[in-house]
């Protein structure tokens, strides 16, 4: 089993309905109306709650930060890589867009990058076994539990799996700060792969000459780049942007000229 805590998990777990629960421990001492609803949402689908003192909640949690509620739960299932060839069943007609972490070690910037994925509507996570981290109860805390409702596959060689990638039509886009296009002048709405490196060191010298594009983030300050989980949600939120910007387009033009037969032209090459 696997420790689950804070509200957002639990919550997310909850309605993901991925993972069997076995029991929920909430605190004693906590009341509120978020506390209340989720015990509701426990009883409605037949979890089991028990009131235990906050001081054996950060036992079982192995941090106070637990909010008032920890979860036993099985542990989250990966996929396989080949379970992310296809788009997910509910965007079947869009482009895919999957991100790929190379590295990432810091379950907090694990955790947000998650989180930003999520939102930004991508299609899968690919992550690696080895020196990278785990997704963790504390990645997941920090993902605010957007981790339970991604297509998240773990690999061992990241190089081969963008390799296979690229086999299924999807173009390999490295974010690193030798790039030579600014991300914002790339064109996002293709079948994509966005790969992000370690926290400092960026991407490794095989996962950079792996991609198609090497995309860089501008820097105005004195600083040289940005933090992993921060450039992610730049480049991941401009892709969202500029895929909205396009569903917009074909929209408009199939409601002016609707039995013209007039269709938009292909979408203009990667990096144009």
């Amino acid at each position: 089993m696997e420790v689950l805590y804070g509200l957002h998990p639990v919550e997310e777990a909850l309605r993901a309905g991925k993972r069997r629960f076995d029991h929920v421990l909430v605190a004693r001492e906590r009341r509120g109306a978020r506390l209340e609803s989720l015990v509701a949402q426990c009883r409605q689908a037949h979890v089991r709650v028990l009131e235990q003192p906050r001081e054996q909640l950060t036992v079982a949690a192995k941090t106070p930060a637990h909010q008032g509620v920890v979860a036993l739960v099985r542990a989250q299932e990966f996929l396989a890589l080949e379970d992310l060839f296809a788009p997910a069943a509910d965007k079947a007609a869009a482009s895919r867009l999957v991100l790929a972490l190379d590295g990432v070690e810091d379950p907090q910037n694990l955790g947000a990058l998650l989180r930003v994925a999520d939102g930004a509507g991508v299609d899968g996570v690919v992550l690696t076994e080895r020196r990278a981290a785990p997704l963790s109860p504390a990645a997941v805390k920090a993902s605010a539990g957007a981790a339970e409702h991604l297509r998240i596959a773990r690999v061992v060689n990241l190089v081969r799996a963008l390799e296979e990638l690229k086999r299924q039509n999807l173009w390999i886009v490295g974010l690193d700060e030798r790039g030579l296009t600014d991300y914002d002048r790339f064109d996002l709405t293709g079948n994509l792969v966005v790969v992000l490196g370690r926290e400092g060191a960026g991407l490794h010298d095989l996962v950079r000459r792996t991609c198609d594009h090497l995309l860089r983030i501008p820097i105005a300050g004195g600083v040289s780049s940005l933090n992993v989980s921060a450039a992610g949600a730049v480049v991941l939120y401009e892709a969202a942007r500029q895929r909205r910007a396009l569903r917009k387009a074909d929209s408009f033009v199939q409601e002016s000229a609707p039995h013209s037969g007039a269709a938009r032209s292909a979408t203009k090459g990667l990096g144009s």
